[in-house]
């Protein structure tokens, strides 16, 4: 599980910057919301994030964004390509300063315990300037390797641990370019190194989906491809209240549009005038933003629950009716194990739904006259028991993060 992303220099962020899933010592709604990985170490399935447009909410998910770009197997890239990422751009001196991420995470072993790993970044135009992955496999870190540039060369360092050939690090240094990961380097070499795959692995994975954004119409890397899955996702729709009884890929052999970007056809069951059972089949372009929403996002969930995986979703609300916000999120937290969900919303209805989220759960974002951003918890507020409503709490300005009108 994810703990903690710091990042600084980073989009509309400055200064250094943490988003944290710890969760605090509350005990309300645990048993859906808080897994606990090790003695004292709480983790949250869920993160919401709120603010006023352009504050920097969608910046915070761009940091994720830009993982799955850098760690992404496909990624073909010269040795001169720019990394995947901006600088904070309102002044003259962070354009030129170095950007810097660290993220935080919980890997179980075979034996079932979960394993501390920190894996610390700093990248400039089109070099990583240092690269670092430390494990906790006793009290101690271990720096499974640390990665430095000396003269223009990426100098790579393995723990005495990692029982590695000299041929093998030597092959894995020789391709690491100046602008990738170690982990691609390492994914470019024929061998296996049981200490990197298992983080390349868990990286990968939980970085599948990357940002799914409210612009992004239809499923991406989430075709109907199983009957569990289908069924799965017609039972969501079932329960949120629509009439679909059925969706499938369209193909050449249906007499709907095909090769124009109508990808699904949606079967809608309806009682017709004798009181029988009529059933309508319609093309994407005649389903409404908010079915295709619910479909899109049920389908992610799926997925993301299947996979084990991270699910980053940016204006949730987007299309949809504040219920069915809340059922996507009661789906999310019955049915998920330890996977996580961060998300950003406009939504403030949700800060009064006290049988659903918790306060650990809220961020906020705001903007300052510099055009630098801030992110901050809900919990940094002192006095929070005596407030009777959140919600009017936080729309009277209380917490920050609404619009100057």
């Amino acid at each position: 599980m994810i703990a903690e992303i710091t990042f600084k220099n980073f989009y509309s962020f400055r200064g250094e910057t943490t988003f944290s899933f710890e969760a605090d010592n509350e005990k309300e709604l645990e048993e859906f919301h808080v897994v606990e990985v090790e003695p004292g170490v709480r983790l949250l399935k869920v993160g919401i994030i709120y603010g006023a447009n352009a504050s920097g909410k969608s910046n915070v998910l761009n940091v994720w964004e830009f993982f799955r770009e850098f760690f992404a197997s496909e990624r073909i890239i010269e040795r001169n390509d720019p990394i995947p990422y901006l600088p904070f751009k309102l002044d003259n001196k962070s354009t030129k300063e170095n950007s810097e991420f660290s993220l935080t995470f919980y890997i179980k072993n075979k034996e079932g315990k979960y394993i501390k790993y920190i894996y610390s970044l700093v990248v400039c135009e089109n070099k990583v300037i240092s690269e670092v992955l430390h494990a906790y496999l006793s009290i101690q870190p271990t720096a499974i390797f640390e990665r430095t540039m000396e003269q223009g060369i990426s100098v790579i360092k393995f723990s005495p641990k990692l029982k590695v050939s000299t041929k093998i690090r030597d092959e894995i240094s020789l391709r690491c370019l100046p602008n990738i990961s170690v982990f691609s380097a390492y994914r470019r070499v024929n061998a296996h190194i049981p200490e990197l795959e298992r983080v390349n692995q868990y990286l990968e994975n939980k970085l599948l989906f990357g940002v799914v954004g409210p612009k992004e119409l239809l499923p991406r890397y989430v075709p109907l491809t199983s009957n569990d899955q289908k069924e799965n996702i017609l039972q969501f729709l079932k329960e949120a209240d629509f009439n679909i009884t059925d969706i499938k890929e369209n193909d050449a052999e249906s007499n709907l549009p095909y090769g124009t970007g109508e990808e699904y056809l949606y079967t809608h069951k309806v009682v017709g005038e004798d009181n029988d059972e009529v059933y309508y089949t319609f093309p994407d372009a005649m389903e409404s933003e908010g079915t295709l929403q619910t479909f899109k996002l049920s389908s992610y969930i799926y997925e993301v629950i299947k996979k084990n995986s991270f699910l980053v979703i940016d204006e949730i609300e987007s299309s949809l009716h504040p219920k069915l916000v809340e059922f996507l999120l009661i789906k999310f937290l019955k049915e998920s194990m330890t996977e996580q969900l961060l998300f950003t919303t406009h939504y403030d209805g949700l800060l009064s739904e006290e049988d659903i989220i918790r306060k650990d759960n809220i961020w906020f974002t705001a903007k300052n006259r510099e055009g630098v951003s801030e992110l901050y918890p809900l919990t940094d507020f002192r006095g929070l028991g005596r407030i009777s409503s959140l919600q009017k709490a936080y729309k009277m300005g209380k917490f920050g993060g609404v619009p100057n009108i």
